[in-house]
């Protein structure tokens, strides 16, 4: 189990690797691109030999890229989930160039399709997507708090996704974010309730699919289904929780990626650490 967070890219992709390794990274997560669209910077050569040089000398284990926000697999304009299928499949060839070992995204929002259409075209629109795809990177969904009528906030709607006839053969991934899963009515607090959930995952989903976390403490209440990420130790899953988790062996080679805000991001890493031992 290695500890990581999610770092910038500013002034070029070949920066990520010193910028995680400066906040005690052992692993890390990156944008290739503006998460809120725009300008899409090239990934040439250089850029990935001053990266793949730069992750060897900080002696960094593993390294992910997530999707921009912008993703939107069930949206009922043809234009949006279009972009979807090209961006995300974009993505997944960046992050193969990059050697990444997962790009993870979230699915988008069914507010235009009702649940049993929007959940068929995303169905549809990752099978696009991943057709022909022969890049190393591993495509991970991550679970939603469910705000909106988000897809992907309840182990059975990822499981009806990713173990779909039509996708099962591409071996779609899971990243649990701790806090969208506490959001979504799944506890994490203590000991029982992190067993009890990873439980439940298994049976849903398999544990074998779970991939990575994202190590987020929550800022609202449990089963709030909003999207309020807070420092280890200092939001409602609390120190207690992520001890149950770092201490579970059923997540004893699953990687932590923190998302929370840059001011303490250090102090978070340091206590999982020291959490871990």
């Amino acid at each position: 189990m290695l500890f990581g967070a999610h770092v910038s890219v500013g002034g070029g992709i070949q920066n990520a690797p010193k910028n995680a390794a400066d906040i005690g990274c052992e692993v890390f997560q990156i944008f290739t691109r503006s998460p809120q669209g725009g300008f899409v910077p090239e990934i040439n050569e250089t850029a990935v030999r001053q990266f793949l040089d730069g992750v060897k000398m900080y002696d960094l284990k593993e390294w992910y890229v997530h999707t921009p926000f912008f993703i939107n697999f069930a949206s009922g304009n043809p234009r949006i989930k279009h972009s979807s299928i090209s961006v995300v499949r974009e993505e997944l060839e960046r992050a193969s160039l990059l050697q990444a070992k997962y790009l993870m995204t979230h699915l988008g929002s069914y507010k235009d399709l009702g649940h049993d259409l929007g959940c068929a075209q995303v169905v549809q629109c990752l099978a696009e997507m991943l057709k022909d795809y022969k890049g190393k990177t591993k495509f991970l969904v991550e679970i939603s708090a469910g705000s909106g009528e988000i897809i992907g906030d309840t182990f059975e709607e990822i499981a009806e996704i990713i173990h779909h006839p039509k996708l099962k053969k591409y071996k779609i991934g899971v990243c649990f974010d701790t806090q969208h899963a506490f959001a979504s009515g799944y506890d994490l607090r203590d000991e029982k309730a992190v067993e009890k959930t990873l439980e439940k995952f298994d049976k849903i989903i398999g544990l074998e699919n779970l991939k990575l976390i994202h190590g987020n403490d929550s800022l609202t209440e449990f089963g709030s289904h909003k999207d309020r990420h807070e420092h280890i130790g200092y939001g409602l899953i609390g120190k207690k929780g992520f001890e149950a988790m770092i201490k579970n062996i059923k997540l004893k080679d699953i990687n932590f990626i923190l998302e929370t805000e840059y001011d303490l991001v250090i102090e978070d890493l340091k206590l999982l650490k020291k959490i871990r031992g």
